[in-house]
């Protein structure tokens, strides 16, 4: 377990908008940050990430929050694992006790995958600097060029032509063997061994996103029919999906370039890193997949694919053309001489020369496939329509409707037809692909439904009719109330827990206390005085324990705020020193000399009393979105989630009045709102009551609860005004 110290070090230290970059392409619009939703198939950029704050949200799927909970989100870790990620990424020194036995038992799978592929990362690692390895292994990266700095970077290595070498180590080091087989490094023997799956090969550690090795490949450096060894499917690893070889290691040359670059091996993509093109990823020797474009998607919009001049390579091309054209992607094909590949080319040639070949014969993909579509076909009709037929549908799965009609466009000047009977064979195929579309999604609907597995396809419906695509349901908010509370009940104690959430350890007035003595008051603070004062309670869990958070809270938070406050003052007094230092008393007498330095006092002044006002907002709202309850963390995620702010142009000319400038207004009204729901909603339960009586003495008493209650919301009316006296 991490102590709290370290966790509230962690909280603090982690930014936002450099915990998602490093998976998330950002610009920046307005105040925030907004890029591509790296959660859902995400067209638009959909995904704000605010740094004031300390959290993201994507408005589209809802995910999000904290850096703790993005990271969980993201890497599919505990709250703790993701606090370990963050300390190691800000190389915060973690401070925890030593795990139990049971602990160690229940740690999870996919850690232990993981710690297992690390540790074998380094034990491939160490071989490749073994008298063996450094003859066979060593020796053959250095013939493709590698250099020391380049095997260090993909953190290359090399199994060695034993048997049994990572099998005996790793149970030597406790690991179990069961995992070892589930990740593929080693396979049973039947006689309750193992032996190594990769011996005799040289490894290419592949990395998810965050830098985690998840699987590996090996070449053999023998005849082995079988060139490449990849690891299989596994918890912590899709070949569909999982990702792209070299992606952490290009994923912000990717961002910076704002274009990336697909090749098809291992080596092509390291030695076109070593060539000075770090923006270049494979897809670990598997055919591009929707995943794959999806991770592309994140950073950038634009992708060349790189490959072989050959007919296997122009193959591989056009497979891939349509697949990217459907993710919204802007797409160039570039073929290689024939003969090469992207690691002999960017061994042949400098940087400048291969930027130059790039410049030169990079295609648009509509150029590139009439082109090779149209080789031999010029005086053959039947080859010269089938040519245009997958045109045709190459723009067709385009999703914008502007660059369908420039490709169009393009596409009937090149073969020499009518547009529009273009632009109507191109619908066509929208159309078509819309109801395959809809017809694929129900056949999935059907099969989850049935409970059957993947790749068994579900029976027909008996008419063959398709039932519209059921939305799927809204994920159930926390268990707010308690089963006779009224859904205006409900509504009024989240309007109070908003303002917890949000403002809880903001000042909003002086009150005078028992003692006689006026104290600063803040929010949670006044709505304590209120809610003991009339015997209020929750009737939420969570709202409950989130009130009980925010209470406990109070001493460290005006610990912390001393603390704050003494280092801004310090700061404040040094930048005070330095403006005064750089008035120019030339040309001012004593008075204005005195005014210039009253003006800069008072904006000093007023920039700390920004920062604590900041620092007071932000301190609750940041615990309790990374807290360690999924349903505390979530729900105060979802009340703080705000998707657009007022523009600086309209508080530029005119001071517009924001919500926490009107918290003595808006806290105490949303209170007697809740008295009041409360009261309506007891009302309500006394009348019901009243209907089933037969007891004349119970009807009197319960008469006599009613007028109270009665009285009681003509008291609040009073406050609030006649409009809310029926709350419905």
């Amino acid at each position: 377990m991490i102590d709290k110290a370290t966790v509230d070090q962690i909280l603090d230290t982690a930014d936002i908008v450099d915990v998602v970059s490093d998976f998330v392409s950002l610009r920046r619009r307005g105040a925030n940050w907004v890029g591509l939703c790296p959660f859902h198939n995400d067209r638009n950029p959909s995904f704000y990430v605010s740094r004031a704050k300390g959290i993201c949200k994507c408005f589209s799927c809802g995910k999000g929050g904290s850096p703790v909970n993005f990271i969980m989100e993201h890497e599919q870790l505990s709250y703790y694992e993701a606090l370990k990620y963050l300390a190691n990424k800000y190389h915060i020194e973690v401070h925890e006790r030593e795990l139990t036995d049971e602990e160690r038992v229940a740690q999870s799978e996919r850690e232990a995958m993981l710690m297992v592929n690390e540790w074998a990362c380094q034990f491939f690692e160490s071989q490749l600097r073994t008298e063996a390895g450094e003859e066979i292994g060593l020796a053959y990266f250095y013939e493709r060029g590698f250099s020391e700095a380049t095997i260090k970077r993909f953190r290359l290595g090399y199994s060695p032509d034993d048997r049994t070498a990572l099998y005996r180590a790793a149970i030597g080091q406790g690991f179990n063997r069961e995992l070892l087989f589930k990740l593929g490094l080693c396979k049973d023997d039947g006689h309750g061994g193992g032996f190594d799956f990769f011996r005799g090969r040289v490894m290419f550690p592949i990395f998810n996103v965050a830098g985690k090795v998840i699987a590996f490949g090996g070449r053999t450096l023998k005849n082995d029919p079988a060139k490449y060894f990849n690891s299989p499917d596994s918890l912590v690893y899709n070949k569909k999906d999982s990702t792209m070889y070299g992606l952490f290691q290009a994923k912000r040359e990717i961002a910076k370039k704002d274009k990336c670059f697909i090749v098809e091996g291992y080596a092509d993509v390291i030695s076109m890193h070593q060539a000075g093109f770090e923006n270049v990823i494979a897809s670990s020797g598997t055919a591009l997949t929707e995943g794959h474009i999806h991770l592309i998607h994140r950073f950038t919009n634009n992708v060349t694919e790189l490959f072989d001049g050959d007919a296997a390579g122009i193959h591989a091309a056009l497979r891939g053309i349509d697949m990217l054209l459907a993710e919204g992607l802007n797409i160039k094909v570039l073929l290689l001489p024939e003969g090469d590949d992207p690691d002999s080319f960017s061994r042949k040639h400098n940087s400048t020369e291969m930027q130059r070949y790039i410049d030169d014969n990079e295609d648009d993909f509509i150029r590139f496939k009439t082109r090779i579509l149209l080789q031999g076909a010029e005086k053959d009709p039947i080859k010269r329509s089938a040519a245009i037929t997958e045109v045709v549908k190459s723009i067709a799965v385009i999703p914008s409707p502007i660059t369908r009609s420039v490709y169009a466009k393009e596409c009937a000047s090149r073969f020499g037809i009518d547009e529009e009977m273009l632009l109507r064979e191109i619908q066509k195929y929208i159309n078509k692909n819309r109801e395959e579309n809809y017809k694929r999604r129900e056949r999935e609907r059907r099969r989850m439904e049935a409970g059957l597995p993947a790749n068994e396809e579900p029976l027909p419906t008996e008419n063959n009719s398709e039932a519209p695509t059921p939305v799927a349901p809204t994920p159930s908010k926390p268990a707010r109330l308690a089963a006779d509370a009224s859904q205006l009940v409900l509504r009024q104690e989240e309007n109070i827990i908003r303002y917890i959430v949000k403002y809880g350890m903001c000042y909003l007035c002086d009150t005078e206390y028992d003692d006689g003595v006026k104290r600063p008051t803040s929010v949670v603070e006044f709505i304590y005085n209120e809610m003991s004062f009339d015997s209020m309670q929750f009737t939420s869990p969570t709202y409950a324990k989130i009130y009980e958070i925010a209470l406990d809270s109070l001493k460290d938070f005006y610990q912390d705020l001393a603390n704050f406050k003494e280092v801004a003052q310090a700061e404040a007094d040094e930048q005070l020193v330095e403006e005064l230092q750089k008035i120019d008393a030339r040309g001012h007498n004593a008075d204005s000399l005195k005014k210039e330095e009253e003006k800069v006092q008072a904006r000093i002044t007023a920039n700390m009393a920004s920062k604590v006002n900041e620092f007071s907002r932000n301190y609750l709202e940041r615990r309790l979105c990374s807290h360690l309850d999924d349903e505390i963390r979530l729900t105060a995620l979802d009340m703080v989630s705000e998707k657009y702010q007022l523009s600086k142009i309209h508080t530029q000319y005119a001071t517009i009045a924001t919500e926490m400038d009107r918290l003595l207004t808006l806290v105490p009204e949303a209170l007697y709102n809740w008295k009041n729901a409360l009261l309506d909603h007891q009302i309500k339960q006394i009348q019901s009551q009243l209907k089933q009586s037969t007891d004349p003495e119970a009807q009197k008493s319960l008469l006599e609860q009613l007028q109270q209650l009665y009285v009681g919301r003509s008291e609040i009316a009073k406050y609030i005004g006649e409009r809310v006296v029926n709350p419905n």
